[in-house]
């Protein structure tokens, strides 16, 4: 899969998001506003191309003003502690993101997939980064574009969200639920069936183990790749699914795999 292609894509769209939705508050990022997720993608992406440029193997520092080259006027920009950012959003602002969101590109076509970074999973990769990153502009494109227009974003690209499900249980669930000190798992054995192409995922949480698993589950949700991808990340209601098997699992999931 061509991961920069697709980050590249939802960058260019987010920022278009960013626009249209102004002043809006983010309905799915609960206290945040359109020019509070702006400058945390933004700010995200300074930080990986300056690790990536100077190849850092080990924990970067939080990123400093350098480092966020951010102009020497930001009249509305966010202030730390002070969210949701109300009043316009600063056209400075969507120019600051779409040049970092540019130059994190040219980093990632630069570098390579297969060189060494410092990041916070078992892959020290700049392949890492491009999924992660391709993964994350689309949630938050998806979230920019819901506050533009309630309930009327756009879905995420089939391919795109099949990898990001699979992504989920191998990289995001172990983190989420270790940062969160989540309970052990008990068992619960939960499917995820694409309709809108092929791929079925089955998870199973035993103690802190979160395993990829083949069989029967306690409850199977059956959906567009999108819609399941965007469930994981607490974006759509199951609602929008279709299950069948313990529903009371549902909530349950979010207990195993707690929110950032």
């Amino acid at each position: 899969m061509d991961h920069l292609a697709h980050f590249r894509k939802e960058t260019t769209a987010f920022a278009a998001a960013a626009r249209s939705a102004g002043a809006a508050l983010v309905r799915t990022c609960p206290g945040w506003a359109v020019a509070d997720l702006v400058r945390h993608l933004g700010g995200v992406h300074r930080h990986v191309a300056h690790l990536i440029a100077n190849r850092l193997t080990e924990p970067p520092a939080s990123p400093g003003p350098a480092v966020l080259a951010l102009p020497a006027d930001t009249t509305g920009w966010p202030r730390p502690g002070h969210t949701p950012t109300t009043g316009p959003l600063p056209d400075s602002m969507v120019t600051w993101f779409a040049e970092g969101a540019a130059a994190l590109a040219e980093e990632f076509a630069s570098a390579g997939p297969g060189t060494r970074v410092w990041t916070w999973s078992q892959d020290q990769s700049v392949g890492f980064w491009i999924r992660m990153q391709a993964i994350e502009a689309a949630v938050h494109r998806w979230d920019a574009e819901d506050a533009a227009a309630p309930a009327a974003a756009r879905p995420v690209d089939g391919s795109l969200a099949a990898d990001a499900i699979g992504q989920t249980f191998e990289v995001m669930a172990p983190l989420r639920r270790a940062m969160a000190q989540a309970p052990p798992g008990t068992g619960e054995t939960y499917a995820f069936r694409r309709g809108d192409g092929p791929g079925t995922w089955t998870v199973r949480f035993d103690g802190d183990d979160v395993r990829l698993t083949e069989g029967p589950a306690d409850v199977e949700l059956t959906g567009t790749a999108s819609d399941l991808m965007l469930w994981l990340w607490q974006r759509v209601s199951a609602d929008r699914l279709a299950v069948r098997g313990d529903r009371a699992l549902l909530e349950r999931y979010f207990t195993l795999v707690p929110p950032l």
